[in-house]
């Protein structure tokens, strides 16, 4: 497999991770919005920790990409902190 398709796979993959985070985002503000209380407080205070979650959901995938030979250890790398700095 060449390059390109490689990198193909670590993008869907990376998009897959993302559509997840994406809907259990989503879950969760419909639970925060229908709880009494401070509504607008709660989506604040989560919203670190579901961009700390996307990161280790995605660095997850990578690893299991890596760990399957789609990935080199250089393209593993160069990922990674792609990932990391983003």
């Amino acid at each position: 497999m060449g390059l390109l398709g490689r990198v193909g796979k670590t993008a869907v993959a990376a998009g897959a991770a993302t559509a997840v985070v994406k809907r259990v985002q989503h879950r969760q503000r419909g639970r925060w919005s229908g709880q009494d209380g401070d509504q607008a407080a709660a989506p604040d205070a989560t919203a670190p920790a579901a961009g700390q979650d996307a990161k280790l959901a995605q660095l997850k995938q990578l690893g299991e990409l890596k760990n399957s030979g789609v990935l080199t250890d250089d393209e593993f790398q160069r990922q990674k902190n792609q990932i990391l700095d983003g």
